[in-house]
């Protein structure tokens, strides 16, 4: 009986060595989970039972490898695409010849049709919409293999301009400061005639922007703002517009008036009206400035300008148009979201990571290349995105090492090789008991 017990114990000394060879082989893989033996007890049996107390034990044998999915180290490396997952679950890894595995480790690439892959050639999986011609895909959607698309980023049109600053209480209507520009102008009005628009004094402060047509073209808007007369209109400042350094266009009034928009304060110098076109009723630049695009109109948002003593200054000058841009590159955010970088300045969410968590991860099945596969007892559920229930988050521009803590393998060494050779010993004994036995006279 000994002999099958120092045998069974050799057996998985060997075996437990074998795994801390593993562990310490891989100590440099990056997204390696460490593996552990489970050791089990032998007892003979019968079929009328054993006795109580006077059981022998027929040796031990592996009960199984379990793996330990603690996280691991993460490293700083130079590839934005080099991911890592902070926290619980598995990036989804899809094949052409089998169903789908995970992996934690995220070392990904594109390819040249701008597929993000591992390694190995495998399809990183995630959710993404499919785009229409020309478009962009968005984050939305089912699970589907992720693609970066190679088209650039298309135009879009500016219809909307916020302007947002201070307009100088103190300042005098330009009627009021330079009178003898306005001589003949019997209305007061911001004069159109000839070149005097030109001249500075004919208004207050102005302010310009670039715009966007439908093709990309870019335009320069100026808004020039006149302060009114205080017999005229107290606390109120109209707002006249040009495009690309003409003439102020008039409204949709000419013979009555030039300017397009007004704005009334309060004694407090807080915005409390404004007239002119809106989101409803746009205002519509002249189709002779974008001949070959679409129709452009805009809005204008004053909402945060204001009039107290103080100097001019505009705090806020934008627009929502862009030209044409291409791809300049690409980030991933803690919550899986690959975002798209062009060269118009543009960024725009593209797709998103899906997370695979398990119930049971100890019942993953390994097969190779850091992938493991599903099993009955793993408990597969629902692909999630990173940060929602117990998915972890992504770390951009690092990969998680291997989680072997080499120390405590070495010294794990020491015990298994310390085990085999008492085992072996307990193999010699026997032997050396049964030697005496045959040489009995």
């Amino acid at each position: 009986m000994s002999f099958q017990q120092g045998l069974s114990g050799l057996n998985v000394s060997s075996k437990a060595l074998d795994i801390i060879s593993n562990n310490v082989a891989n100590t440099n893989t990056v997204g390696f989970k460490t593996g552990g033996a489970v050791f089990a007890d032998v007892y003979a049996a019968s079929l009328t039972g054993s006795v109580s107390g006077k059981q022998v034990g027929a040796g031990s044998t592996l009960g199984g490898v379990r793996q330990t999915f603690t996280q691991g180290n993460l490293t700083t490396t130079n590839n934005p695409l080099d991911l890592a997952i902070n926290g619980d679950g598995f990036f989804i890894v899809g094949r052409s010849d089998g169903p789908d595995v995970y992996t934690r480790n995220g070392q990904f690439e594109l390819d040249k049709n701008g597929f993000i892959v591992t390694p190995t050639g495998e399809k990183l999986m995630g959710f993404q919409s499919l785009a229409s011609t020309g478009q962009l895909p968005s984050p939305v959607g089912g699970l589907k293999e992720l693609q970066i698309p190679i088209i650039g980023s298309l135009p879009q049109t500016t219809d909307t301009i916020t302007i947002g600053g201070n307009l100088d209480a103190n300042s005098l209507s330009p009627k009021e400061a330079y009178p003898s520009v306005f001589e003949g102008d019997a209305d007061g009005l911001f004069p159109l005639d000839g070149d005097n628009w030109r001249d500075a004094r004919t208004y207050n402060f102005s302010t310009s922007i670039e715009v966007f047509d439908s093709l990309g073209k870019s335009h320069e808007l100026t808004f020039y703002f006149e302060k009114l007369n205080a017999d005229t209109a107290t606390n109120t400042w109209r707002v006249h517009t040009s495009v690309d350094g003409d003439k102020p266009i008039p409204d949709s009034a000419p013979d009555t008036n030039d300017f397009i928009w007004e704005l009334k304060f309060d004694e407090k110098g807080l915005l409390i009206g404004t007239t002119g076109p809106d989101t409803i009723s746009p205002f519509e630049v002249p189709a002779e400035y974008t001949p070959d695009a679409s129709p452009m109109s805009f809005s204008v948002d004053f909402a945060n300008m204001r009039q107290i003593g103080g100097p001019y200054l505009i705090t806020e000058l934008t627009q929502n148009g862009y030209t044409g841009g291409e791809l300049a590159g690409v980030s991933v955010g803690r919550d899986g979201i690959i975002t798209g970088r062009y060269t118009n300045g543009e960024t725009v969410a593209l797709a998103q990571l899906g997370i695979q968590t398990f119930r049971n991860a100890n019942a993953l099945s390994s097969i190779g290349n850091n992938y493991w596969e599903a099993t009955l007892e793993s408990g597969l559920t629902a692909p999630t995105k990173p940060g929602e229930g117990v998915a972890g988050v992504i770390s951009s521009g690092m990969v998680e090492d291997a989680n072997v803590e080499l120390t405590s393998e070495l010294v794990q060494m020491i015990i298994q090789q310390r085990n085999y050779q008492a085992n072996a010993q307990s193999i010699k004994a026997q032997d050396q008991i049964l030697q005496t036995l045959v040489n009995l006279r």
